[in-house]
C-alpha cells in the first residue's frame, strides 16, 4: 500500500488580531504592531487609587500633555522586547570590548592627571544622576497613556540603569577592581558644590507629578550634558593624550543619539496633535520655561567645577554654547521660550 505525501497549505480566517484589523485592516502585522497597539487598559478598573482618588489607575491625566489617539505616536526604532534586548545586547557587549582594551593596555594608568581627576570628580558622581533619570522614566512607563509611549519610556527607563550600571564599570576599573573610586564619586555626588545643583535637579525631577514634564525636564538637562561631556570633551581628549576617555565617550554619546530618536517626535507628535495641539504647545512652553533655566545653570555649574579641579579651559563657555543651542532647538520645535542662556548665542 502506497502513501503519497502532500503539502497543504491552511488559509488562516484572519491575518492578526482583531484590534489591529479594526486599525490597519486584515493583513499581516509586524511584532511592533502586535506588541504596541491598542493595548492600553481603557477600562473596568473597579478602584481609584488611595495615594490619588481623583484620578483612575489608569488616567491621560496624569499629564497635561495628551493625543487624541495616544497611537498617532510610534517609536521610530520600532522597538519591542525582542529588538530593544537584540540592539542593547549589541551596545553593551561593544562597551565591554572597548573596556577590555583600555585595561590590556592600561590605559587608564596612562590618562593625565587632569583628565584622571575629571573622570572622578566629574564623570563618575554622573552614575548617580543616572539612577534618578531611570526612575523618572520609569514613572513615564507606569503613567503614560498609550502603549507606544508607556514602552519607549520603559527601554529609556532600563538605559538609564544601563548606564550607570557603565560608569561603574568604569569606576571599578579605575579603582584596580576595587569600589575605592566608586565610593570617592559618591561623596562628589553628595557634597561637592559643583555637584549639588544637578543633584537637586534630579531630586526635583523626581518628586515632578505630571511624568511627562519630568521627562522632558530629563532630555533638557541631556540635551545639554551629554554633548558637553561626551562630545565636546571627546574631542579634546583625543589631543591632549587621553584616548581611554575618548573610547569610552563614543559609547555615551552614541546611546544620547539613540534616545533621541523618540523622544523628539513625541514630542513633535504632542504639538501636531489636531484636538490638542495647541494646549500641548502651551503646556510645552510652561515645562521647559520651569526647566531649562535650571538645567543650564546646573550644567554651568559643573563645567566650573572641571575647569577647577581639571585644570581645562574653555568648559563653562562650551556649556553655554549647547544651552543656546538647546534653546534653538526648543524654540525650532514650535515651543516658546522665555529664558535665554547666559552669556552665549547659538
Amino acid at each position: 500500500m502506497g502513501y503519497e505525501l502532500r503539502t497543504q497549505t491552511v488559509e488562516p480566517k484572519r491575518n492578526t488580531y482583531q484590534h489591529l484589523i479594526d486599525r490597519f485592516g486584515d493583513k499581516p502585522a509586524t511584532r511592533y504592531q502586535e506588541g504596541t497597539f491598542n493595548i492600553q487598559a481603557m477600562e473596568h478598573f473597579h478602584y481609584r487609587p488611595y495615594w490619588d482618588p481623583a484620578h483612575e489607575i489608569y488616567d491621560p491625566d496624569y499629564t497635561a500633555l495628551k493625543l487624541a489617539d495616544p497611537y498617532t505616536y510610534t517609536d521610530p526604532r520600532q522597538y519591542y522586547y525582542a529588538t530593544y534586548v537584540t540592539a542593547r545586547a549589541a551596545h553593551y557587549e561593544a562597551f565591554a570590548r572597548t573596556l577590555a582594551y583600555i585595561e590590556e593596555r592600561q590605559l587608564f594608568e596612562r590618562l593625565p592627571e587632569n583628565w584622571h581627576a575629571l573622570l572622578v570628580y566629574s564623570v563618575l558622581p554622573l552614575r548617580h544622576y543616572e539612577s534618578g533619570a531611570e526612575l523618572i522614566s520609569v514613572n513615564g512607563c507606569r503613567f503614560a497613556w498609550g502603549t507606544s509611549i508607556a514602552q519607549a519610556c520603559g527601554f529609556a527607563g532600563f538605559d538609564r540603569i544601563g548606564n550607570a550600571q557603565l560608569l561603574s564599570l568604569v569606576g571599578l576599573s579605575l579603582g584596580g577592581g576595587s569600589g575605592e573610586k566608586l565610593r570617592e564619586a559618591k561623596q562628589h555626588w553628595l557634597d561637592d558644590p559643583y555637584l549639588q545643583p544637578l543633584r537637586q535637579f534630579v531630586e526635583e525631577a523626581l518628586i515632578e507629578k505630571d511624568w511627562a514634564a519630568g521627562v522632558l525636564a530629563l532630555e533638557i538637562a541631556d540635551a545639554q550634558l551629554y554633548p558637553l561631556l561626551f562630545r565636546h570633551l571627546d574631542e579634546r581628549a583625543l589631543f591632549r593624550g587621553a584616548g581611554a576617555y575618548s573610547l569610552i565617550a563614543q559609547h555615551f554619546s552614541q546611546w544620547f543619539t539613540d534616545q533621541q530618536k523618540w523622544l523628539t517626535p513625541l514630542i513633535k507628535t504632542w504639538l501636531a496633535d489636531e484636538k490638542y495641539g495647541e494646549t500641548n504647545r502651551a503646556a510645552l512652553a510652561a515645562i521647559a520655561d520651569r526647566w531649562f533655566p535650571q538645567a543650564r545653570d546646573a550644567v554651568r555649574r559643573l563645567a566650573a567645577g572641571i575647569e577647577k579641579r581639571a585644570g581645562s579651559t574653555s568648559i563653562v563657555s562650551a556649556a553655554d554654547r549647547f544651552a543656546a543651542q538647546e534653546s534653538s532647538r526648543i524654540t525650532g520645535l514650535g515651543v516658546p521660550l522665555k529664558s535665554t542662556p547666559e552669556g552665549a548665542r547659538a
